[in-house]
């Protein structure tokens, strides 16, 4: 520990500041660590491209990346479901605290639920995977891609654009709009994206453990095995944060309950699977770990990964 404050990346997005200040303030509450945020532009946040073209992976964690490899951040906080599965040369996941409200949520013009929207309703989200599971639910509305920050979503409703955007329920929370929600999906109905509603605290490994040390005071270990699970799904899919995989895992009183859902973009085809294990302890990753691996593979016989390649395909088709 030392009187001079850490330095925590952060990308400039309202939601961005608003959560990593979050982390900033309980580190700070639990060992006495003063922090700084140094405001970082990402590729993601500058280009005009709808994610799905940029493959998403990574879009919005690389240049944090950057400034921590070049030592001009000490540490750096991300929305978990944006980082890659693959572990990063150099950089280790220091802590990922207490997840917040995983859902999605649907806001609508006139107050309106999910179910009352009326046929041929326009539906904003950038997101595969919601789109994917929306149509799955109610083929009769029309999806549509949109960008930007949730400000800017939510202002597509208001200025009726769009009659309803789909977005993170924990994310509206940070940037103060739950009010604008209708309504709130079940992960019965919708799946949530491996580790969303999570942070993940990045750093360069051989400084975790050293002068680093007090980021594991943030740690959350059913969360961390909780999202270690899902993210495990993601990976053995050979899937990124742009493919449509819901994965939502559980941790209560020793069981670990996972559900993942592959779904075809327009909703007609899906595979989905659950499985409920014992841990020993919420830090038993490597079992976490090896039952979304299993999960997937169960999925994969099912044909979940030519679900996730046609996708792609369709992605990549101009």
């Amino acid at each position: 520990m030392t009187a001079t404050p850490a330095r925590l990346g952060t990308r400039r997005s309202t939601m961005a500041t608003t959560q990593s200040q979050g982390v900033a303030d309980t580190i700070t509450e639990r060992t006495g660590q003063a922090i700084e945020l140094e405001l970082i532009t990402s590729f993601g946040d500058v280009t005009k491209a709808h994610l799905t073209q940029l493959g998403g992976t990574g879009v919005f964690v690389n240049a944090l990346r950057d400034e921590l490899v070049a030592g001009t951040i000490d540490f750096a906080v991300h929305s978990l479901k944006d980082l890659p599965t693959t572990p990063a040369e150099g950089l280790v996941l220091a802590a990922i605290p207490e997840r917040d409200d995983p859902r999605d949520a649907l806001c609508a013009r006139d107050g309106l639920k999910f179910a009352d929207l009326p046929a041929g309703a326009r539906i904003g989200t950038g997101s595969p995977r919601r789109v994917a599971q929306l149509a799955a639910l109610r083929p009769d509305l029309v999806y549509l891609p949109i960008r930007g920050n949730a400000e800017t979503r939510l202002g597509k409703v208001s200025s009726g654009e769009l009659d309803a955007v789909v977005l993170a329920y924990a994310g509206l929370g940070r940037v103060g709009r739950r009010d604008d929600v209708t309504d709130v999906f079940e992960p019965e109905q919708m799946l949530p994206a491996p580790g969303q509603g999570a942070l993940a605290v990045e750093c360069r490994t051989e400084r975790a453990d050293a002068d680093l040390a007090y980021l594991s005071a943030v740690d959350h270990a059913p969360t961390r095995a909780e999202v270690v699970a899902e993210r495990a799904v993601l990976a053995e899919l050979e899937a990124g944060c742009a493919a449509p995989v819901g994965a939502y895992a559980e941790y209560t009183e020793g069981r670990l309950r996972l559900r993942a859902a592959v779904v075809a973009t327009n909703g007609a085809t899906a595979v989905r699977r659950e499985r409920t294990i014992d841990l020993d302890s919420p830090g038993d990753l490597d079992t976490a770990v090896a039952l979304g691996r299993d999960l997937a593979r169960q999925m994969i016989a099912e044909g979940a990964d030519r679900i996730v390649a046609e996708a792609f395909a369709e992605r990549d088709t101009p």
